[in-house]
């Protein structure tokens, strides 16, 4: 229990005082308000803490790297809801794009849909160490890519703070403190309340209701606390909001700006442009085809404006039924495609999420020297997902079909609301463990397990109906007859007719075509850690502080998708095996901090530490790991800090053991296709000509047959573990009084034999254009077809998870704060800002070096400022969020330049800096607070871009940084007991 006492009343005050001084100084209200008459903070400098970063107890006031902390209090203060929406208020997020659970819509994401995780510096969640009370939290999530704690599991009115460490950290903590640790503190004490919180929106869509209690109690010997949460997030629809509605081009004229996207006729409005329902064509000749695809005149506009319609004149020429106009074959019939379907404004935005929380912890002193402490964790969420989709297989030739006639391929394009998911995730974590003290040594041995068991319900349209489908436009039969995988009585299927296209379907049909399957992810994480810390000896300057400690772990995976993607039958899905796997986890590490200088002049003092690790994987081998630090007090307020370490992280076990996904990829990808031609034409280099002549390719091999194959997998026996270093160097400075605190710190972390996911056409194109082609290694994992019926294509390529990447990240923390008494009141203000000079990303050696800073996602400056005046009983807050301003153009050769329908036009793929206000007052009576603000004060939508030239729906950016809901309200009641 003493540890956890000193941890309650004494952390807050020892960082504000200058041992991290980048905090949030809500965290710090209840410590000021007692000695606001001086305008002081009371410290204690005779307790000794465990602070983030460091194993050994101190008085936390010397941290050589920079810490920042949040308080919970300011969740409340905002109208924030959940842990990773707290989480990307902090610099150390806001500078890249986080996984958010808008992103899991119509996408696989890693953890499966609805998981949010933190990504530190942009650099992954998976290098991203995640602590709950300074220990492990297993990872969350479903489908084979499991590796990173799901912040939704924790609910958020059971933490007190967040410490987030923004400097590696794998001599200390293991494997995936690459970027950072983030560590979660639980509340303690004997306090006891219920809230109800409630967040609407001003438009309908996108509310948040929540209702939490906790009951906690202290006695002399120990004590405990309980924490029952519930959230509803109900679903925001794309329909919702008029900024995710339609899609437009968002094309502009070069010469006068003017919009230059085609008009829709039935509309008057510019033409949305999102998935088509339509009868897609291939040409086989037909002389009078003129391009694009056919669709139904459903409301006879199409008659009404007299478009022309297909009638054969010459042999071969294309016929089709009455009502059927030809679109998209220049810009005015761009305008007549159907591609905004009612389907649109039903798929999820955000998805609908329900998720219940326990979370429960005690500790009680078994002796003077020894206590017991544990904790207990449950949680359960489940996330529904509405999609639509298109799908087709007939590919058939004209006079097969009764009307559809010439030298023509009709591929029936129909859309389907049969498109979405439903994850449910039961989460369990538990610790026990044990502290005390030997003379003047305190060690503490925990030994925690989590346990995560998922579920995931998949619609999908089966392979081998559509392929029976097929056949029985061929005329093949169909009474009797039933599907090949799974075992569906055929049923004919109305492909071309119009209501089919347009996604009306008999029961019958639906059945046949399309079903649901289940895949479960069970993940298992055990760790057992003792570490023992005391004071060795004593120099002039004062103790030589040390920590040793051993840590033993093991992680389990096993994710089984549904029968009909181990199967291969689910259509427009890639199949997938079995990912099983395991691995054990052994290390020892060890910790000093030195007092080398104490009261000299300009050096008040002047402190080393220095860590190590020694870490053995069963999956990859042994390394080491080491950081050393120092701290030196020039004096007047002023601190210098400097930092550097290795890390390293060992393979996920997705990275490993990844069964075999295979997809498709057209022919028209292969680099070596008609190549000599194209030489001649400039548009290739001879190094590409060359290679495709060694591989065996004829210059002349230009038309492709059927797509190729690409699998990949996991990297067991092949993968090692990344490494990196990380340098850090700060100055922080800091009134006697506290009044005013600064810092600033730089930040430089690179990454060597970074494990990527090596795809087919990363394959492929590493390969051709290799400098070094006959000893390419890549070139290894293609086989080609050998020529047979004039066939060259590439036949199959084999990717997967390689150590082949490397990534860098420099930039700088800046931060301000200032808290006194005024004649208003209490005042805090703090400023957190990121400047990030560089994000570069490599995958070759031979490769081009990517920066991503000043793209969209990854602003160059971000940050946060906060402001708080406390007079009495009431309290107001305001908070600014901002981004700076962004764009995708150096990604593409001519910037943003296009030619679309021979207009000379450009596409946006920017958006100028982005503020988002939140404002909230706060009243409080005996035991009984009430809280009420807005967010989003002046409505800011999304930034608008071109949906072909960046992340987007409708034509919102979709990006982390940005607001998808729009100005809503929040309520917070809370009452104490």
């Amino acid at each position: 229990m003493f540890n956890n006492s000193l941890l309650t009343t004494t952390l807050r005050t020892a960082l504000i005082a200058g041992g991290a001084y980048a905090v949030i100084p809500a965290a710090f209200a209840q410590e000021q308000a007692t000695d606001s008459d001086s305008g002081t903070i009371a410290t204690s400098s005779s307790e000794r803490i465990s602070v983030i970063g460091s194993r050994i107890r101190r008085d936390g006031l010397d941290s050589d790297t920079p810490i920042e902390v949040i308080s919970a209090e300011m969740a409340t203060e905002m109208g924030i809801n959940t842990v990773g929406e707290l989480l990307r208020t902090a610099t150390v997020a806001s500078g890249s794009n986080q996984l958010i659970s808008a992103m899991s819509v119509g996408s696989v994401t890693a953890g499966g849909a609805g998981n949010e995780s933190i990504s530190m510096r942009g650099l992954g969640a998976n290098r991203t160490l995640v602590l709950l009370n300074g220990r492990r939290a297993g990872p969350a999530g479903t489908r084979g890519e499991v590796s990173a704690f799901d912040m939704n599991a924790l609910p958020i009115s059971a933490i007190e703070r967040v410490e987030i460490l923004k400097d590696g950290a794998s001599s200390l903590y293991g494997s995936d403190a690459v970027a950072g640790v983030i560590n979660i503190i639980t509340k303690r004490g004997d306090d006891s309340s219920i809230n109800v919180n409630v967040t609407q929106p001003f438009e309908s869509g996108g509310e948040t209701y929540r209702i939490n209690g906790t009951l906690g109690r202290s006695f002399s010997a120990g004590s405990w606390r309980v924490v029952g949460d519930y959230r509803l997030d109900q679903e925001l629809k794309r329909g919702d909001r008029d900024y995710f509605g339609c899609q437009p081009r968002y094309f502009f004229d070069r010469e006068t700006n003017e919009r230059v996207d085609p008009i829709d006729p039935r509309t008057g409005e510019f033409h949305c442009n999102a998935l088509e329902s339509a009868m897609w064509l291939w040409d086989g000749g037909a002389e009078n085809y003129l391009g694009g695809r056919l669709v139904y005149d459903y409301d006879g506009s199409h008659a009404a404006a007299g478009r022309p319609q297909y009638n054969a004149v010459n042999p071969g020429d294309m016929s089709v039924p009455e009502g059927w106009y030809p679109v998209g074959f220049d810009y005015e019939s761009d305008g007549w495609t159907n591609a905004n379907h009612p389907f649109v404004y039903n798929q999820s935005m955000i998805p609908r999420q329900e998720v219940a929380s326990l979370f429960g912890q005690f500790d009680y002193d078994l002796s003077d020297n020894i206590s017991m402490y544990g904790e207990l964790m449950y949680s359960r969420r489940e996330t529904q997902i509405a999609g639509y989709r298109q799908f087709w297989e007939p590919f058939i030739p004209g006079g097969v079909v009764d009307g559809f006639d010439g030298d023509m391929f009709y591929d029936p394009t129909p859309v389907t609301d049969h498109s979405g998911s439903t994850t449910t995730i039961d989460y369990v974590r538990g610790v026990v463990g044990f502290e005390g003290a030997i003379g003047f040594w305190n060690w503490d041995a925990s030994y925690q397990r989590s346990f995560n068991r998922g579920t995931y319900d998949t619609k999908l349209i089966y392979e081998d109906s559509l392929e029976l489908s097929h056949d029985v436009l061929w005329g093949d039969p169909c009474s009797g007859v039933v599907t090949s995988i799974s075992n569906r009585p055929c049923v004919e299927v109305p492909w071309f007719t119009p209501e089919f296209i347009n996604g009306e379907f008999s029961q019958d049909v639906r059945d046949f075509l399309f079903g649901e399957e289940r895949g479960r992810t069970y993940y298992k994480q055990d760790t057992f850690d003792a570490y023992i810390t005391g004071d060795l000896y004593e120099l002039p300057a004062g103790q030589v502080g040390a920590a040793f400690g051993f840590s033993y772990q093991t992680d389990e995976i096993v994710d089984t998708p549904g029968e009909q993607t181990l199967q291969g039958n689910a259509w427009g899905s890639t199949s997938a095996g079995i990912t099983q796997g395991s691995a054990e986890t052994t290390a020892f590490y060890g910790e000093l901090q030195i007092p080398v200088v104490r009261d000299l002049p300009f050096m008040e003092s002047f402190d080393l530490t220095a860590s190590g690790r020694w870490t053995d994987v069963s999956t990859y081998g042994s390394g080491t790991t080491y950081k050393v630090g120092a701290n030196w007090t020039v004096g007047n307020g002023f601190r210098v800090r400097a930092s550097r370490g290795t890390s390293f992280r060992a393979p996920a076990l997705f990275e490993l053991f990844l069964e075999n996904q295979t997809s498709f990829i057209s022919q028209n990808n292969d680099p070596c296709l008609n190549w000599g031609a194209r030489l001649e034409e400039g548009s290739i280099s001879e190094l590409l000509a060359g290679n495709c002549s060694l591989a065996g390719v004829p210059a002349d091999y230009a038309v492709p047959n059927a797509s190729m194959t690409s699998y990949t997998g996991g990297g067991a026996g092949v993968l090692e573990a990344e490494t990196s270093v990380s340098n850090g160097l700060g100055v922080v400075w800091s009134t006697v009084d506290n009044r005013f605190g600064a810092s600033i710190d730089l930040y430089d972390i690179e990454i060597s034999g970074q494990v990527d996911n090596v795809g087919g056409m990363d394959v492929v194109n590493g390969c051709y254009f290799s400098e070094d082609f006959a000893n390419e290694p890549l070139c290894s994992q293609i086989t080609r077809h050998d020529g047979t019926g004039n066939d060259w294509g590439i036949d199959e390529i084999y990717g997967g998870f390689l150590n082949v990447a490397s990534q860098r990240v420099r930039g700088s923390d800046i931060m301000f704060s200032y808290m006194d008494d005024t004649p208003i009141g209490f005042v805090r203000f703090t400023l957190n800002h990121t400047i990030q000079f560089e994000r570069t990303y490599q995958q070759f050696v031979d490769s081009p070096e990517i920066n991503y800073v000043g793209r969209l996602g990854n602003p160059r400056h971000s940050g946060t400022a906060y402001l708080s005046v406390e007079n009495g009983d009431w309290k107001y807050n305001w908070q600014t969020r901002y981004y700076g301003s962004v764009d995708n153009y150096d990604a593409y050769t001519n910037g943003r330049n296009i030619t679309y329908r021979g207009i000379e036009a450009y596409f946006v793929s920017e958006a100028s800096s982005v503020f988002y206000h939140t404002a909230s007052v706060a009243r409080t009576w005996d035991n009984f607070e009430v809280t009420l603000g807005v967010a989003n004060i002046f409505d800011t939508h999304p930034p608008r871009v071109s949906p072909s030239y960046a992340s987007a729906v409708g034509n919102s950016a979709l990006y982390s940084q940005y607001d998808l809901i729009g100005r809503r309200a929040f309520l917070n009641l809370e009452y104490q007991f």
